[in-house]
């Protein structure tokens, strides 16, 4: 390949070709892929093939009765067509079995996109194939989700200026972005961005089986999630296709390899691209840092190819950044032992411990009393997710905010109001079985009651519905729910300090609950609810465990000496509070009262220390604490019914608004 004509904005770094070697690493990892179950069987691609089908009939049906609604005649309204075409990891070819398909629907120019979404999904729920509908109009990419005969398909939809959509229309003139707003211009993108990377790359069959498998890399370990903060399908793939680059004759084991050595010591201020950025026709805003102060806060940019060019990793933050950096790390210590011989391919894809990893965490709860309302709630509130994160980390009171990449659903039906207003506040009946310890090494106790509140007021913990789903004449209500955690590490405090520090989450929390309930996907206050619960690892519900060991790892990444240095000033603090150990444990610890109202909240501590910790043992809930060591406070509106314990982190809930 000369230099002229190589692929990429630098000349390759080798032209050299795979040893034999490498090509045998590149058909054990194939075999490892198939053996994970990531390729397709022909049943399931034919499946795929009849809906893809009957989608393109529907968009074509939806744009015809769309016509005829602005006075169209009948004629003229068949003659205006629309088209679908599939982007992401289906387009790519490294789509797996059960995976969804990304599905562009293109229409004409009086196709506003509200009436699309109206029309498409009261089509939608007349047919039997379709299940799990749930349009999301407000992210950032408007989607409509849903699952037809089996196969999961994200819709979107981009209106094109001109007056029909023929069966020959291409993307790839840059010339149809003329005059289509930005929602549009982002849908379309996703097919021109998707067909550009394939368009790039040197070798088809060797990106796609290594795209394979860093795919399946970044899924175990929880860091393929665009909506809240890692990199998404798109970002992955051009990672890799840059590989493919600058390695072009190489097979898939060694770009796998050169993947993590390379995104290893990458300069993260050189953002990765696959081509120059270009201009084309509009007035379209491309990536640009010199020009625009948000471009040049982008963590870790990968520039999307077609234009206009985006930065396809915006969403990336401060903690995401730090936790992606960490895995890839991790990926090039297995990667070598694998082509040393010392490990094998399916240890690269070892499923992370998320649940197991952090002290403590924030669960987000949100749950609805109707299942298609909740469905356009749980895709709503995952799109906001990361601005939470961003707002939690702009307090400066975290060293790491990890947001899990995936929710926790469930439905549930209740007998009893006070049934019902316990799972809104987030405290789900499988939790019931779960024995959590009064006292534990962290100093906190849960107390048994209820909080009175799910939303900051009355009438969210007693909803009024006239007419509520029952099941039978049984009287029994529906809920359905769905849980979102955050792990989190906060910033250390200096125990020699004697001023007490104050962690306050109220503002960056009720502005988080503020936008989720002024947003089209939230019906009413009587109907859903959205509570935020802080929990140490003890407290995790046991279903985000999928029955694995709940035990907390502990790892250490000190040096032997400063373990040993660590375990000697253990030892003195502890010899030094011995005297105050004694005085504290006999003292009984004041339960913090779980019923208080909104206005007034509650405190929950955290203990530094064995000593702290002898001094927790578990007491009536009408006795005083007796003590009051400097200690932080965190304001946080959310129903946690938790223990004030002396020292360390307090939380106390405000019920301000």
């Amino acid at each position: 390949m000369s230099k002229s004509k190589h692929l990429g904005v630098t000349p390759p770094i080798s032209l050299d070709f795979s040893d034999k070697h490498e090509e045998a690493l590149a058909d054990d990892l194939l075999a490892t892929l198939k053996s994970e179950g990531l390729f397709e069987s022909e049943d399931e691609r034919k499946t795929r093939e009849v809906v893809l089908g009957k989608i393109d009939k529907l968009v074509k049906e939806v744009v015809y009765q769309v016509s005829l609604k602005h006075k169209l005649p009948e004629s003229l309204a068949r003659e205006c067509g629309g088209k679908i075409f599939t982007f992401g990891s289906y387009r790519l070819g490294v789509h797996g079995a059960g995976a969804d398909i990304d599905t562009l629907c293109v229409v004409p120019s009086h196709v506003r996109r509200e009436d699309f979404f109206e029309c498409m999904t009261e089509m939608l729920k007349a047919r039997s194939e379709v299940t799990e509908l749930a349009p999301v109009p407000d992210a950032y990419v408007p989607v409509i989700k849903l699952q037809f005969s089996g196969v999961d398909i994200d819709m979107t939809v981009g209106v094109l200026q001109q007056p029909t959509i023929p069966e020959d229309l291409e993307l790839s003139d840059n010339n149809i972005l003329r005059s289509i707003d930005e929602h549009s211009v982002r849908s379309v993108n996703g097919s021109r961005v998707t067909d550009e990377i394939l368009r790039l790359v040197p070798n088809i069959p060797t990106f796609r089986l290594a795209l394979r498998c860093i795919k399946l890399w970044a899924k175990r370990r929880a860091i393929y999630s665009n909506s809240v903060g890692f990199f998404g399908g798109v970002a992955w793939a051009m990672a890799v296709a840059r590989i493919c680059q600058m390695y072009p004759n190489k097979c898939a084991s060694t770009i796998v390899a050169r993947f993590f050595v390379v995104l290893n010591k990458w300069r993260w201020t050189t953002p990765i691209m696959l081509k120059e950025i270009e201009n084309g026709a509009g007035q379209f805003r491309v990536w640009n840092p010199r020009l625009y102060p948000g471009d040049r806060g982008h963590r870790m940019p990968i520039i999307t190819p077609a234009y206009p060019s985006m930065c396809a990793t915006h969403n990336v933050s401060q903690s995401t950044k730090q936790i992606i950096e960490v895995e890839i790390k991790r990926g090039l210590g297995i990667v070598d032992k694998i082509i040393k011989g010392e490990a094998s391919w399916k240890e690269l894809f070892e499923k992370e411990e998320y649940f197991r990893e952090y002290k403590f965490y924030l669960q987000v709860n949100v749950s609805s009393l109707n299942n298609d309302d909740h469905k356009k709630l749980h895709g709503f509130v995952e799109s906001r997710l990361r601005f939470y994160v961003a707002s939690l980390e702009i307090t400066g009171q975290f060293m790491l905010i990890h947001p899990y990449i995936k929710s926790f659903d469930h439905s549930f039906k209740y007998k009893t109001e006070e049934e019902a207003q316990r799972i809104r506040a987030g405290f789900l009946p499988a939790e019931e079985s779960t024995s959590v310890p009064e006292s534990t090494a962290d100093g906190i106790s849960e107390a048994s009651a209820v909080p009175d509140t799910a939303n900051g007021d009355k009438s969210a913990s007693t909803p009024e519905h006239s007419e509520p789903q029952t099941d039978g004449d049984d009287g029994k209500g529906n809920i359905y729910t769905s849980a979102y955690y955050l792990g989190l590490v906060l910033v250390k405090k200096d125990r020699s300090s004697a001023d007490q520090r104050r962690v306050d989450l109220s503002l960056p929390t009720q502005d988080f609950i503020r936008r989720i309930k002024e947003s089209d996907s939230w019906k009413s206050d009587e109907d859903m609810a959205v509570s935020i619960r802080f929990l140490r690892q003890e407290q995790l519900p046991n279903d985000v465990f999928g029955g694995k060991p709940r035990e907390r790892l502990r790892v250490s990444t000190s040096s032997p000496d400063k373990k040993a240095e660590k375990k000697a000033k253990k030892k003195r603090a502890e010899t030094r509070d011995n005297a105050e150990a004694a005085e504290l444990s006999a003292k009984k610890i004041k339960l913090a009262d779980a019923a208080v109202p909104s206005t007034s909240g509650f405190t929950m501590g955290v203990g530094n220390n064995q000593a702290l910790d002898e001094a927790s043992k578990p007491a009536s809930s009408s006795e005083n604490a007796g003590a009051s060591k400097p200690a932080s406070m965190m304001n946080i509106p959310a129903p946690v019914p938790l223990a004030v314990k002396p020292g360390g982190i307090k939380l106390k809930l405000l019920g301000s608004r």
